[in-house]
């Protein structure tokens, strides 16, 4: 796909949010990027307007039928001053993942990390640049036919936003504490688990507010069918230090291939230190605690890209972790990745893209 980006910019700009008190995802930038698909034009009339409302008939599919998939991925501002996205190229290919499972054309991926940079561009005073800030960009696409029946659209919008965002959790670097799920279940081998589609996070709210009512941040879900494998943490995936072994659930169709997960297992063989994806019961991390071997866990997503974890509660029976702070070997990992994304650590891996 080779066309010409259109571009209208807006003629009343915003007032730009203080950066010390962004909190996550409530502000948003001037523009935002649209691209339209009909079965007769394929993906067509590539666009970039001042935001703003969408104007959907009461029909329009998506609000009955929920066929939709949206991404997340950051911009940067690096000490160099140059602005930069991290392993952008994965964002795109998930995105196909998940339109496949939902039954909406394939993009096409390069020109999509175009349109990334170019709004991006084209928004870069919105870029925060204190620390723990950036830029969070939401790709995503819709079912947009006025019609009420079981199928799939024959049209759809694909639209990118932009948010300047401090951090995902309130705590920021703090460890969290994490209820262990046993009534509800949020995917299943088979399902949509895998996809980023929206339902799976409607399926988890319930769960998070039972959660958030006794006092934790997150709920960790364990498998929908056995009930006692550990999937993973809310919207992230999630890691344990057993003895000197990493262990992080393995991707069996029922959850989401992070983009950080990924960075992180890279990292962790670059470092020489033993990481295996594989099933892990709750039983096996508790008695892992009590024979002293649990040494740390932590979550990993684009929004916290490491969210250590300092409490689980299963079934009433709690385990505290590294007293109540950061994990050393979280703490190497979030530095290390946020230092190659802020451009204070050399790139060794490629992961970096600059926006001109």
């Amino acid at each position: 796909m080779s066309q010409k980006i259109s571009i209208q910019n807006t003629q009343c700009p915003k007032t730009k949010p203080d950066q010390s008190n962004l909190g996550f995802g409530q502000y948003f930038s001037d523009h935002m990027f649209i691209l339209d698909y009909s079965r007769e034009l394929g993906w067509h009339d590539p666009r970039i307007i001042p935001y703003g409302p969408l104007e959907m008939d009461p029909s329009t599919m998506v609000f009955h039928y929920g066929q939709a998939i949206f991404e997340g991925l950051k911009a940067y501002k690096a000490k160099n001053g140059k602005i930069v996205l991290f392993r952008p190229d994965m964002n795109m290919k998930r995105i196909n993942s998940s339109n496949e499972r939902m039954s909406i054309p394939q993009i096409d991926e390069e020109f999509a990390v175009e349109a990334v940079k170019t709004v991006v561009g084209i928004d870069r005073d919105w870029i925060p640049t204190a620390p723990g800030t950036s830029l969070y960009i939401r790709p995503f696409i819709i079912a947009t036919d006025p019609y009420l029946g079981v199928r799939a659209s024959n049209t759809y919008k694909f639209m990118i936003i932009l948010s300047p965002s401090g951090a995902y959790y309130p705590t920021g670097l703090n460890p969290v504490k994490i209820l262990i799920e046993n009534e509800f279940v949020r995917a299943v081998r088979g399902g949509t688990g895998f996809a980023k589609t929206p339902g799976n996070y409607a399926a988890s709210l319930k769960s998070q507010e039972v959660a958030h009512d006794k006092g934790y941040v997150q709920v960790l879900w364990l498998d929908g069918v056995e009930r006692k494998y550990i999937e993973e943490v809310g919207s992230m995936n999630v890691f344990f230090k057993i003895g000197d072994e990493v262990v992080t659930p393995s991707l069996d169709g029922s959850i989401l291939p992070g983009i950080t997960r990924n960075s992180v297992i890279h990292l962790l063989k670059h470092w020489g230190i033993k990481v295996s994806e594989r099933k892990l019961t709750v039983q096996e991390l508790y008695d892992a605690h009590a024979d002293g071997k649990l040494v740390e866990a932590f979550g990993t997503g684009t929004a916290a890209v490491i969210s250590p974890i300092g409490e689980l509660t299963w079934d009433g029976k709690v385990i505290k972790l590294t007293g109540g702070k950061i994990g050393e070997l979280s703490a190497r990992l979030y530095d290390t990745i946020t230092g190659i994304q802020n451009g204070v650590l050399k790139d060794e891996f490629n992961w970096m893209v600059e926006v001109k």
